[in-house]
């Protein structure tokens, strides 16, 4: 099988190739490039047999011509980068994503898994959300997947098979790790302060999963016939991994020593709160089965910290920060004002 990752060297595609081609499939990693150089540690080998850079706005045919499926990681993917240009989300995220989706369809691949979001629900007061439940999308990058999910529903039929991976809030070690998700942020506060920092009041609900573990339900998705899971959404997670922020916080002063929780000054309420149901992909995909919760987590992400000898620099620093890191770019007229490169250096 010949998989085309796009999003490859982001946070979750530098696991996703890896998972993939210990089970034999043959990957092909396509990526913008921008966080190229964001790496905690050196990797020996990323899975990926072939590699593109390119921009997924502009990705072609003849680069899709083989590919029996795609999995699209590829976005701008957290929150502040999506408020800070809301239109540039929807062209990257959105538009392009729908753009691939109608190639590949018309190159004749016929499975497109779409790394969704929980975030997609927004704020509910509802105990346990289901994939039926309605959508109340609080930012740009939520609303790109709405919109997504909704144009690759469109598509869908005998010939093209979408899935809709509604993803928890992602945590764990990834050799480009991501500072800028909850569990990572308060574990690096930990770790490097001593303070578990929480600039909210911490009382919003939010469902946690590991990457590790989001990986694995993209691969059992591959592994059970199309029809089971064809223009499906899938809440990724487990329900025990609902968390309120606050909680998180204390898991983590527990298990990095000498830390304690701390607020920022004049906190408020986070408006993102939500807690998520996960029956549908226990009954759709019973082998799927989550290997990791938030404790365990912190605690690999503390032993990889050790490991390195992780600095309050490196934390607060621009590689494992998406905003930063674009802000970065664009300072150093590496990339233009809609994130085209204009020097590519690696």
């Amino acid at each position: 099988m010949k998989i085309i990752v796009t999003g490859n060297l982001g946070y979750i595609g530098s696991i996703m190739t890896c998972m993939l081609a210990k089970h034999g499939v043959e990957v092909w990693g396509y990526d913008a490039g921008y966080y190229h150089d964001c790496l905690l540690n050196k990797i020996k080998d990323n899975g990926v047999s072939r590699q593109i850079y390119g921009d997924i706005r502009d990705i072609t045919m003849e680069q899709l011509r083989g590919a029996e499926v795609i999995i699209h990681l590829a976005a701008l993917s957290n929150d502040p980068m999506g408020e800070l240009n809301p239109q540039l989300t929807h062209d990257i995220n959105t538009v392009a994503s729908k753009r691939l989706a109608v190639m590949a369809k018309q190159a004749g691949i016929s499975r497109f898994l779409f790394s969704s979001s929980c975030s997609i629900y927004g704020q509910s007061k509802a105990k346990a959300l289901t994939e039926e439940s309605p959508f109340c999308p609080q930012t740009a990058y939520a609303r790109s997947k709405v919109d997504t999910e909704a144009a690759l529903h469109i598509l869908a039929d005998d010939s093209f098979s979408p899935v809709y991976m509604r993803n928890a809030t992602a945590y764990g070690y990834s050799p480009r790790l991501r500072f800028d998700l909850a569990v990572n942020n308060l574990s690096g506060w930990g770790f490097t302060t001593g303070q578990v920092k929480l600039t909210s009041d911490g009382k919003a609900w939010r469902p946690m999963v590991h990457v590790e573990d989001i990986c694995r339900a993209f691969i059992q998705v591959l592994q059970v016939p199309r029809e089971i899971v064809h223009d499906q959404a899938l809440n990724v997670g487990s329900e025990s991994e609902n968390y309120q922020i606050r909680d998180v916080a204390n898991i983590v002063a527990k298990t990095i020593p000498n830390t304690t929780v701390t607020f920022a000054e004049d906190v408020g309420a986070d408006s993102r709160t939500y807690n998520v149901d996960f029956n549908k992909i226990r009954n759709l995909l019973p082998s799927f089965k989550p290997e990791w919760n938030v404790a365990r987590g912190v605690r690999q992400l503390c032993e990889v910290f050790q490991k390195i000898g992780l600095t309050r620099d490196q934390f607060a620093g621009r590689f494992f920060t998406r905003l930063k890191q674009l802000q970065y770019l664009e300072k150093e007229k590496k990339l233009d004002a809609q994130l085209r490169w204009i020097d590519k250096s690696f």
